[in-house]
C-alpha cells in the first residue's frame, strides 16, 4: 500500500484569516517502509512572515523572497501524492492548509477520507501521555538531535518513523509473509475449561498401621544408621 507522510510550515495558525503555507515536505512509503521519493518545496508567501512564526520555522522573508508561488508547484505536488492517503501529524491543521492554497489556485481539494491524523492514534494508544512529535520519537527512541528547528521534509521523515511504531513497529513492513501466506482457517470455536476439585489423599489409622509393620520387616534398612532418616 502506498502512503505520504507529510508535513507544513506556514505563517502562523488559520488560513482563513490570512495565514499562507511557506513549506511542504512530503515522503513516499509503500507497505510502511521508506521508498526514498520526496517531494520538498518552499513557497513564497505573498505576505509578511510573522516574527513568531518564524522563530519556529527560521523561513525569513529574506529566505523566501525569491521562492515560487504555491501555485507554481501546485501540479507536481498533486502528481506526487496522486491518490495515496496522506498521513500528517495533527491532520486537520496540515490539510487546512493543503486545501486553502489548492482552492485559491483552482485546483480540486484533497478529500478528508484521506487523512490519516497520527495524533489521534497517539492519544488512543496512549492516553493521557504527551503527543507531540518530539515527545513520540523519545517514548519510541527516535533520534531528533538534528531537530533545532521545525523542517517540513525533517519532520516528516520523523513522523514516517513514528507513525510505523503507532502501526504496529518496525517489522510490520519488511514484507516477509505475503497476504496469500496468512492461514484463514477459521478458528476452532472455544471449548469452556472444565474446573475440578482437588482430590485429598489422606491415610487412614489401618494404613498407617499396616506401612509401619511392613518397615519392620527390611532387613538392614539404608536409613537405619541416620537418625534423621528414622
Amino acid at each position: 500500500m502506498r502512503e505520504i507522510v507529510f508535513d507544513t510550515e506556514t505563517t502562523g495558525f488559520s488560513f482563513a484569516d490570512g495565514d499562507r503555507m511557506v513549506e511542504i515536505g512530503c515522503l513516499e512509503m509503500i507497505n510502511r517502509v521508506e521508498t526514498g521519493r520526496t517531494f520538498h518545496a518552499y513557497f513564497h508567501p505573498e505576505r509578511p512572515m510573522p516574527p513568531e512564526a518564524q522563530r519556529v520555522h527560521g523561513l525569513s522573508d529574506a529566505f523566501l523572497a525569491d521562492k515560487p508561488l504555491f501555485v507554481q508547484q501546485a501540479d507536481d505536488l498533486l502528481d506526487f501524492i496522486a491518490d495515496s492517503p496522506l498521513v500528517a501529524h495533527n491532520a486537520s491543521f496540515d490539510f487546512g492548509f493543503l486545501n486553502g492554497e489548492l482552492q485559491r489556485c483552482g485546483r480540486g481539494t484533497v478529500g478528508l477520507h484521506r487523512m490519516v491524523d497520527t495524533v489521534a492514534m497517539a492519544r488512543m494508544r496512549h492516553p493521557g501521555a504527551k503527543h507531540s512529535l518530539d515527545a513520540l520519537c523519545g517514548r519510541y527512541g527516535i533520534d531528533r538531535s538534528h531537530r533545532t528547528l521545525h523542517g517540513a521534509l525533517l519532520d516528516a521523515q520523523l513522523l514516517a518513523q513514528v507513525y510505523v511504531e503507532l502501526t504496529g513497529g518496525r517489522q510490520i513492513g519488511l514484507g516477509l509473509v505475503s497476504e496469500a501466506a496468512i492461514d484463514l482457517t477459521p478458528a476452532l470455536p472455544s471449548v469452556p475449561a472444565i474446573v475440578r476439585p482437588a482430590r485429598v489423599f489422606a491415610l487412614s489409622e489401618g494404613d498407617l498401621a499396616r506401612h509401619a509393620s511392613f518397615m519392620k520387616t527390611v532387613v538392614n534398612p539404608l536409613w537405619g544408621s541416620d537418625p534423621a532418616l528414622q
